[in-house]
C-alpha cells in the first residue's frame, strides 16, 4: 500500500515538473514575441532618408551665327532646337517693262525730250505710245511727270492716279512713286532751289595724250540732307570751249560731241550719301598740218558746267569766269558764288582711267 503511494506521489511530481517546464517554455517564447513585435514597432517609428541621384538634361543655346550643337550624352537627353534662320530680305520692285517693244522705244523718246525740254514732243511720243499699247504704268507715270514739269498739276494727278489704280502688281516700284506724288504734292518752279549744287570741279590737263590732248574733269553733285529728289530728273550739262590758234575761244560744235564723253562714278546714283560724282572726259583728236591750217589749231580753253532738275537750273560754274557771259542769261538765285576749279599737274601713278579720280584702296 505505501508502495503505492510512493509511486503515485512521483508521477505526480513528475508530470508537476512537466507542467512547468511547459509553462517556462510557453512564458520564454510570450516573452520572444514580444521583443520582436517591439523591435519592428521600433523600426517603423525610424525616418528613413533614401538618396537618390537625378538627372539633369544639359541644354546647348545655339549662337545666332553658328549650327546647333550636339546635346552632351546623359541619362536624360533633351532634343534642341535650331534657332529659326533670318529670313530673306524682301525683293525689291521694279518698274514694269514696256510689253511692245515699238511702244518702249517710244518711251525711251519720250523721256529723253522730257529732260531736253521738248514737253511737246514728249506728250505725242507718250501718245503715241499708248496708242501701240494700252494701260502701260511707265506711260502714265511719264505722262504724269511731263504734266507736272509743265505745271498743269490736275492733268499730271490724274496720270499718277491711274498708275497708282493698278496696285503692286500692275505698276510696282511705280505704285509707290505715284502714291507719293498723290500723297505729298507737288513741287512749285523754283522748290528745288538751295536743295542741290555743284562742289568744286576737278581739272586733269593732260596736253601731251598721245591720242590728242586730254581734260579730265571730276563734277561733284551735292544734295542737302533730309531732302527727297527724284533722280530721273537730275542731268549735268557740260559746254566746252576750245582756243584756236588764231585767238579765237568757239564752242564745241554738234559734230564733234563724241569727243565728250560722261559716267556717274559708282551705282546706283540716288544721293544716299549726300553727293555723287560725274567722270567728264574730253579729248581733242590731232589734226593734220593741212586741217590745222585751213581751220586753225584747237586746244582746250575751258568749259560751263550747269546743273539742271528737269528744266529748271540749279546752279551754274564755268572757268575761265568769262565764258559765264557766253551761255544763256539764268537766274540769278542759280548762280551763287563761283568756286574756282582745283587744278592737278599729275595723275596719281596707279591711275585707272575706268575708276575714280582717287587712289586705290589698300587691299
Amino acid at each position: 500500500m505505501s508502495r503505492l503511494r510512493t509511486e503515485k506521489s512521483s508521477q505526480l511530481s513528475v508530470f508537476a515538473v512537466a507542467c512547468w517546464v511547459l509553462a517556462l517554455m510557453a512564458m520564454v517564447q510570450i516573452l520572444i514575441g514580444a521583443m520582436a513585435l517591439a523591435t519592428r514597432f521600433e523600426q517603423n517609428q525610424e525616418v528613413r532618408v533614401v538618396e537618390k541621384a537625378v538627372s539633369q538634361p544639359v541644354i546647348v543655346r545655339v549662337p545666332a551665327a553658328a549650327p546647333p550643337t550636339a546635346v552632351a550624352a546623359g541619362p536624360a537627353p533633351m532634343a534642341v532646337i535650331p534657332a529659326p534662320a533670318p529670313l530673306p530680305p524682301p525683293t525689291p520692285l521694279e518698274a514694269p517693262s514696256v510689253a511692245d517693244p515699238r511702244a518702249e522705244r517710244l518711251v525711251n523718246e519720250a523721256r529723253e525730250a522730257r529732260v531736253a525740254g521738248d514737253m511737246g514732243l514728249a506728250i505725242l511720243k507718250l501718245e503715241e505710245a499708248l496708242g501701240q499699247s494700252e494701260n502701260e504704268a511707265q506711260v502714265y507715270y511719264e505722262l504724269g511727270m511731263v504734266h507736272e514739269q509743265m505745271g498743269v498739276f490736275d492733268i499730271a494727278a490724274s496720270h499718277y492716279q491711274k498708275v497708282f489704280q493698278m496696285g503692286v502688281t500692275g505698276a510696282g516700284s511705280l505704285y509707290q512713286a505715284a502714291a507719293a506724288k498723290l500723297r505729298d504734292g507737288f513741287e512749285q518752279a523754283d522748290a528745288m532751289l538751295g536743295k542741290m549744287a555743284l562742289g568744286r570741279v576737278r581739272i586733269f590737263n593732260d596736253a601731251n595724250h598721245p591720242d590728242g590732248q586730254r581734260v579730265v574733269l571730276t563734277i561733284p553733285v551735292s544734295k542737302a540732307p533730309g531732302e527727297e529728289i527724284d533722280v530721273d530728273q537730275v542731268s549735268v550739262a557740260v559746254i566746252f570751249f576750245n582756243k584756236t590758234n588764231r585767238g579765237e575761244i568757239l564752242q564745241l560744235e554738234d559734230h564733234s560731241a563724241s569727243w565728250a564723253q560722261m559716267r556717274w562714278l559708282g551705282e546706283p546714283v540716288d544721293w544716299s550719301g549726300g553727293e555723287e560724282t560725274l567722270r567728264m572726259d574730253y579729248q581733242i583728236p590731232p589734226q593734220d598740218a593741212q586741217t590745222e591750217h585751213l581751220f586753225g589749231g584747237r586746244t582746250y580753253y575751258g568749259q560751263v558746267v550747269m546743273l539742271h532738275y528737269g528744266d529748271q537750273i540749279l546752279d551754274v560754274q564755268a572757268w575761265p569766269r568769262d565764258l559765264a557771259a557766253r551761255i544763256p542769261k539764268q537766274d540769278a538765285r542759280a548762280q551763287g558764288d563761283f568756286l574756282l576749279p582745283e587744278f592737278q599737274d599729275s595723275l596719281p601713278p596707279d591711275f585707272d582711267p575706268e575708276l575714280p579720280l582717287l587712289p586705290a584702296l589698300p587691299e
